[in-house]
């Protein structure tokens, strides 16, 4: 057991010990289940599962005065980056959430922890932290129509996340891997207060959609070639990063099922006349459904397709048990310039709740060679951990 004094006040952190990957507890947070480290492990990288427990008393929304502690667990990616050197990656992980004065203290003694489960080569950990923005709290950071206009500037944020911490070595990723921005539909309501949630341009194009006789089908791996291409071609339209078939490939055929963290993906195409228009990739994992990828044609795009596969998508969704539907990835907000803002038009208009994270953060682990990386990765496009 170690444990942090902050003046009267302490967290514990203790027990933190190995465990198979196929025992991680079954978690909504699809990046820390066991599915997605077998995902990644036949991709390339090596998953680590541990478990540790944490005083309760320390994490958000707890009492102060309780002295019990809650088990939890993580999942760390440990991906080589070369020869001679290799990286820790924790994606949306870890899942527990501390109280803000206790973030930056939390995520250095688990760090310092993990530095005997690594090789010795590893040169950092990086964390892609779901964890509330502490500046998505603060009212300054509104304008006047009420959105969130992003963090401060780096030197900023990491004054904040280290204050109080031993050693001040948290640093701020120059990019996110996975989105800092989502939001959240909540799919306890009947299906007409979600709909009466959703913007009028949305709802009349879900029924546009159907009135033009689009249709949305579950298919599966047979359908990967189709999937693939209507990708591609969003992919080429809009200049983002093109995973390999394989990838998608592995992420349709594994299921984790022999786990206590399984997860349901389902390939949806919606179609008019037989003629694919737009697909997606939704996964269910324990209670939350997340639209991890979608893809349109460049065609017939006046049939609204996307809107009826969304639709279908959140039908799904509620019929598994989903109390979330997570839309995974947009602008901060209603940015034009932003690369992610055609994302923030189309999926702010389904209603829901934004999620502002504090996204990427490091904990380097040997200094010299980690400044090496930082500069190497600014300069590279498409590295994905």
């Amino acid at each position: 057991m170690q444990i942090v004094f902050i003046g009267n006040q302490f967290i514990m952190l203790k027990e933190l010990e190995s465990k198979r990957v196929a025992e991680l507890f079954s978690t909504p947070v699809l990046q820390q289940t066991a599915f997605w480290s077998k995902i990644k492990s036949r991709l390339g990288a090596e998953p680590l599962a541990l478990n540790f427990k944490v005083k309760l008393s320390g994490l958000a929304g707890r009492n102060e005065k309780t002295t019990d502690y809650i088990d939890s667990d993580i999942v760390v990616l440990v991906q080589r980056i070369d020869n001679l050197h290799s990286v820790a990656y924790v994606p949306y992980g870890p899942e527990l959430e501390p109280k803000e004065e206790y973030s930056g203290i939390f995520l250095e003694e688990l760090s310092e922890q993990l530095r005997s489960f690594l090789p010795e080569d590893c040169i950092m950990i990086r964390y892609d932290l779901d964890w509330e923005s502490f500046w998505a709290k603060d009212e300054d950071f509104y304008n006047e129509r009420g959105e969130w206009e992003g963090p401060p500037e780096r030197v900023v944020q990491e004054l904040r996340f280290n204050m109080s911490t031993e050693k001040w070595n948290l640093r701020k990723s120059g990019s996110n891997i996975l989105p800092s921005n989502t939001i959240y539909v909540d799919l306890e309501k009947p299906d007409k207060h979600i709909l009466s949630g959703m913007k009028a341009k949305t709802r009349y194009n879900i029924a546009l959609s159907h009135r033009k006789g689009v249709e949305v089908r579950t298919c599966g791996i047979e359908s990967l070639n189709i999937w693939y291409q209507l990708y591609s071609e969003t992919a080429i339209r809009n200049s983002f990063y093109l995973h390999s078939p394989d990838y998608f490939r592995v992420l349709l055929s594994e299921r984790a099922t022999d786990t206590k963290s399984p997860a349901e993906v389902l390939l949806l195409i919606a179609e008019y006349d037989k003629k694919p228009l737009a697909s997606m990739f939704l996964v269910i994992s324990s209670t939350r459904a997340t639209y991890l990828y979608g893809a349109s044609s460049s065609s017939m795009r006046n049939f609204m397709a996307t809107y009826a596969l969304q639709w279908k998508a959140i039908q799904i969704a509620k019929s598994r048990g989903c109390v979330l539907y997570d839309m995974f990835g947009v602008s901060p907000f209603a940015d034009s310039s932003h690369p992610m803002y055609g994302l923030y038009r189309f999926k702010t208009g389904f209603g829901g709740q934004m999620h502002h994270a504090l996204g990427c953060w490091d904990y380097p682990l040997k200094n010299e060679i980690y400044s090496s990386f930082v500069a190497q990765e600014m300069n590279q496009q498409g590295y994905h951990l």
